[in-house]
């Protein structure tokens, strides 16, 4: 028995671990923290077309609330990223003169 040798771990099961671990922990990191924090060039320059569809789409279902009051994050990719409800985004000449494709809901009459 003094002699017995177990098999031990190779080195490409440890890195194998290692790496594997890391990406656990990545993911894990950017799905509670949000991946724009973890990875930054991943979220892309601006969300300008989905916010346009949502607008649209808000107004053509007649939802005030999602249209008038429900501020939306616009990232447009030249100025710092804030916060503004697609009738703000359609009607306020700082936001119209930026172009930004929101267009004013005339079925919506917000407060």
């Amino acid at each position: 028995m003094i002699n017995k040798k177990g098999q031990g771990m190779s080195i490409n099961a440890v890195v194998l671990i290692v790496l594997a671990v890391i990406i656990l922990v990545i993911l894990v990191l950017g799905f509670i923290l949000g991946w724009d924090k973890i990875l930054p060039w991943i979220g892309g320059g601006n969300n300008l077309d989905t916010l346009a569809t949502s607008c649209t789409t808000a107004c053509s279902t007649g939802s005030t609330y999602n249209y008038c009051s429900l501020m939306r994050e616009v990232k447009d990719g030249v100025n710092d990223k804030f916060e503004a409800s697609c009738n703000e985004l359609a009607t306020r000449p700082q936001y119209v003169s930026r172009g930004y494709g929101i267009n004013p809901c005339s079925s919506i009459t917000c407060p």
